[in-house]
């Protein structure tokens, strides 16, 4: 009888083990189901957005070059885009804490659809300073509504990846995103020829209508949201690591937009004579090379099974992207092979920045705070904006003080400002579940 009663219990007792790890793996299962769906929710929206944002930034450089807008006076009308910038980061991250950062991603998008509306109320017809006080308030709405969507979307992607997956993940939808923008800006430039500025903002509004009622039906989820109600004196309080980060951040994305947002578009179309499509085709396809290399990033400094030390290999980058700036401004100096230096040395400068950007995109997330991931990131991209904003008025300025040249080394000097701030950064802490080392180089 007791030996009975005791096989009886023991039967018992598997049983409910069994049943147990089923529901346990069943309800895994689901969670994880869950969280793939959420990122690929984010994603999209962020890849919509993307494309019209790309977009619009050819469409106004274009379109205003075209009625005789000088450099300065385009680089203008993106300045109030980069310094929104900055407020936006830094409130953004406290905002996306506090309520959920699937409300801030919607949120940047309607901003979206509002910018890009208004902005087919404009007239050639007005005095030109109203049209560039009017244009650049439009650019500020979409300057909000971009790093809004780009801080919901990069601290989603820590509440959502699985241990050692985080850098793969952050380079997917980084370099993605980067691909799509490239691609934005072939479609802007395409749009404008079709169809003219008007139609072609309305396309886009068209789009992100659609993506903000899939994302309010089915991202019904408050990701990110922290457990405590994080303080207005917690956006400018961070770890050292965040802020060395940060600092290096502003000079590395500085010295992209000095050549990249006026100087080298305006460039190609007035000295080299270059057409809509050929500057639009040719921006779109460094942006979508640069999108390719950092999504491989991961698999490029793992190749064979390498440890990586990721702030180590960070400064590397960034010594070697100065090399390469370098390189391209001496022959733009002195006029001796112009076209191939510009065309062929950014494409090599693409390469390198793409693996620079890689790098700080994983480095902020393995810093962050698990419970503050979007304070610090925005904190983060808030210096990434302030970068953008004084590499944007760089690169009207020093054009017309010095045309290429001179812009290109303003470039060098912000990727070596850029190499001395990464010499600073501490290693990622041992042990932590994000280590470059630990993510799969596959596919």
């Amino acid at each position: 009888m007791f030996g009975s009663v005791d096989h009886d219990g023991f039967t018992e007792f598997t049983r409910s083990s069994a049943l147990w790890t089923v529901e346990q793996r069943a309800s895994g299962r689901t969670f994880r189901a869950v969280k793939l769906r959420n990122y690929v929710l984010v994603t999209a929206g962020y890849w919509v957005f993307t494309l019209t944002d790309g977009a619009l930034r050819m469409l106004v450089l274009l379109h205003f070059n075209d009625l005789g807008y000088s450099a300065v006076a385009i680089a203008f009308l993106f300045l109030a885009y980069e310094f929104m910038g900055i407020l936006t980061n830094l409130l953004g991250g406290w905002v996306g804490a506090r309520k959920g950062l699937n409300r801030t991603l919607v949120g940047g998008l309607i901003l979206q659809m509002v910018a890009l509306s208004a902005l087919t109320l404009e007239d050639p017809s007005w005095e030109r300073w109203l049209s560039v006080l009017f244009v650049m308030a439009m650019q500020a709405v979409s300057g909000v509504a971009k790093d809004l969507t780009k801080m919901s979307s990069k601290s989603a992607v820590k509440t959502v990846a699985g241990d050692g997956s985080l850098f793969r993940m952050v380079a997917i939808l980084t370099g993605s995103k980067n691909a799509l923008k490239g691609v934005g800006f072939f479609l802007g430039s395409a749009l404008l020829a079709a169809l003219d500025y008007d139609g072609a903002l309305w396309v886009m509004v068209a789009a992100l209508g659609a993506t903000v009622l899939l994302l309010v039906i089915m991202l019904n989820e408050d990701i990110g949201k922290s457990k405590r109600k994080p303080k207005l004196t917690s956006l400018l309080s961070k770890s050292d690591p965040i802020n060395k980060l940060s600092f290096a951040r502003f000079f590395l994305f500085g010295s992209r937009d000095i050549w990249f947002v006026v100087a080298v578009p305006v460039f190609l179309a007035e000295q080299l004579n270059w057409s809509h499509e050929g500057v639009g085709g040719f921006l779109a396809a460094w942006v979508i090379g640069y999108g390719i290399v950092q999504s491989s990033a991961p698999k490029l400094l793992t190749t064979g099974g390498r440890v990586v030390d990721e702030s180590r290999a960070t400064r590397s980058w960034a010594l070697v992207l100065a090399v390469v700036c370098a390189a391209i401004a001496v022959p733009v100096t002195v006029e001796w092979g112009v076209t191939p230096a510009v065309v062929g040395g950014l494409i090599v400068f693409g390469i390198a920045f793409a693996v620079n950007s890689s790098l700080h995109s994983f480095l902020v997330l393995a810093f962050a705070d698990d419970e503050d991931v979007a304070l610090d990131v925005g904190f983060y991209y808030s210096a990434n904006a302030a970068g953008r904003l004084v590499g944007t008025l760089l690169s009207g300025a020093l054009y017309v003080w010095g045309g290429l040249s001179l812009a290109l080394w303003g470039s060098v000097t912000f990727v070596v400002a850029t190499w001395l701030a990464a010499r600073r950064l501490p290693p990622v802490p041992a042990g932590t579940a994000v280590s470059l080392a630990d993510v799969d180089g596959g596919d």
